[in-house]
């Protein structure tokens, strides 16, 4: 049996490995499809983040260790969108891109002040009912090119507007 347990480092170890070393992540871009697999709408959560401030973002979080990156990416979308969100994981898991966030402005389009992570993203179909759980507020779906819109994108922090512009891309939207 694998120990993923979500305490698998204190407060305090997590700061210090985030000091000193990447951290691998997942993140997922949850997405409705018709019959043909065509993206017809992209779903979005809403958070308040430590500051405060509301936010929308993609599902995303922590690979434990000792953790598959497949476990990883169903525990977070079932931890995010809920246990009947029903997702459908490629066979594959290869990213549409390998995400470099970095605690300094500027070197990537991606930003997390609290580290140095490494994001393995994905597009996700999910067919089932989504009901946001743990520290999100709501999951919004829009239209792919609602989505791509500037007024959603610059509602999205750390570069996760970026991300979504390429997933939706890659998933052969309009740009």
């Amino acid at each position: 049996m694998t120990e993923t347990t979500p305490g698998w480092l204190t407060t305090d170890e997590l700061e210090m490995a985030r000091a000193r070393m990447p951290i691998l992540y997942v993140e997922a871009v949850p997405v409705r499809v018709d019959d043909s697999g065509e993206v017809t709408s992209v779903g979005l959560l809403l958070r308040i983040g430590p500051d405060g401030t509301v936010s929308r973002t993609l599902v995303s979080g922590r690979v434990l260790h000792h953790e598959r990156v497949r476990d990883a990416l169903l525990r977070h979308l079932e931890k995010d969108l809920g246990p009947v969100a029903l997702p459908r994981v490629p066979p594959s898991l290869q990213p549409f891109t390998v995400a470099e966030y970095f605690p300094t402005h500027g070197v990537t389009p991606y930003h997390d002040p609290r580290q140095h992570a490494v994001s393995l993203a994905y597009v996700v179909p999910v067919t089932g009912d989504c009901r946001p759980r743990q520290d999100a507020l709501d999951l919004v779906w829009f239209d792919p090119r609602e989505a791509l819109s500037e007024a959603v994108r610059s509602e999205m922090p750390g570069g996760h507007g970026a991300l979504l512009k390429q997933a939706l891309a890659h998933a052969g939207c309009v740009v």
